[in-house]
């Protein structure tokens, strides 16, 4: 299934991905694309939030230095920053295979830097653009059928 959705604002982009957080079952793979400042961290703030986090609008960051950022809700949840990474080999060194099992979430921003590695993987694309100033469109592709959007 894909979707295509409007956002009007960061909240209304947290919002949107709070809903999606909240049908998660456990063991998704979420690849998001978009250029900077299109609202990538926004929306995984809004899932994160959505699986339970405590705290999550201020404890969710772009895990840019540190790479992945862990959070804990009714799943674990893996945030994984590939914008410094060089190479594909450096993706799997940071233990991609360990973070995918049924109990987790994976968020991945700056998938298309990694997109090879993702080849095999059942995993949901998301897309973002920037609309306007504060609009941005996001596009959702291959949502599992239990997410109602």
């Amino acid at each position: 299934m894909t979707i295509d959705v409007t956002t009007n604002s960061a909240n209304e982009t947290v919002k949107f991905g709070r809903k999606i957080g909240s049908q998660l079952k456990g063991g998704e793979v979420i690849a998001f694309y978009g250029p900077l400042g299109s609202g990538k961290t926004h929306l995984i703030k809004g899932i994160v939030a959505g699986l339970g986090a405590e705290d999550a609008a201020n404890e969710v960051t772009s895990p840019t230095f540190v790479l992945v950022n862990e959070y804990s809700g009714r799943l674990e949840v893996y945030h994984i920053d590939a914008y410094r990474l060089d190479s594909i080999v450096q993706f799997e060194q940071i233990g991609f295979d360990d973070y995918c099992h049924p109990g987790s979430v994976v968020l991945i921003e700056w998938a298309d830097k990694i997109e090879q590695a993702l080849a095999g993987i059942n995993y949901i694309k998301i897309e973002l653009s920037h609309l306007g100033p504060t609009a941005r469109t996001i596009r959702v592709i291959n949502a599992p059928d239990y997410i109602h959007f």
